[in-house]
């Protein structure tokens, strides 16, 4: 893929989210595909992938992901961005808390073709459970 045509492909993923698609941004991962995050551990393939995207959905209904810039090397990719959602759905077995949350990320990728074979999310999960609730923070 070109430059240009991987720019557009995440623009259309960004707005996928935006849209709650599950089943759109699972269609871009290859069947054998390896998904490593903080939220759903590792995972493989499109099945998969929707599986966790529906539940993060679930909790976090306005879950918004703004990339603030798309690093491209060839067939890899680094996604910097702020990932951002109200805890609306709960979590962990919780009830939701209604409490939002905003976090720094970055999302590593490696394409074949036009689908995604690796993703690596990194970002402060525990940060992210600190601000809707479900961890309670020690003052220092």
């Amino acid at each position: 893929m070109t430059r240009e045509e991987i720019a557009a492909m995440f623009a259309r993923r960004e707005k996928a989210y935006e849209d709650e698609d599950a089943a759109a941004l699972a269609a871009d991962y290859a069947a054998d595909a390896v998904i490593d995050s903080p939220t759903g551990g590792v995972h493989r393939g499109p099945a998969a992938a929707a599986h966790v995207f529906d539940a993060v959905f679930t909790a976090f209904d306005d879950i918004k992901p703004r990339t603030d810039n798309l690093l491209v090397d060839g067939d890899r990719i680094a996604q910097v961005l702020t990932l951002e959602g109200t805890n609306m759905g709960g979590m962990m077995g919780l009830p939701p808390s209604g409490k939002s949350f905003r976090v720094p990320a970055v999302f590593l990728y490696e394409l074949r073709g036009d689908k995604i074979v690796r993703e690596r999310r990194i970002y402060d999960f525990t940060g992210m459970l600190v601000q809707i609730g479900v961890l309670k923070a020690r003052p220092a």
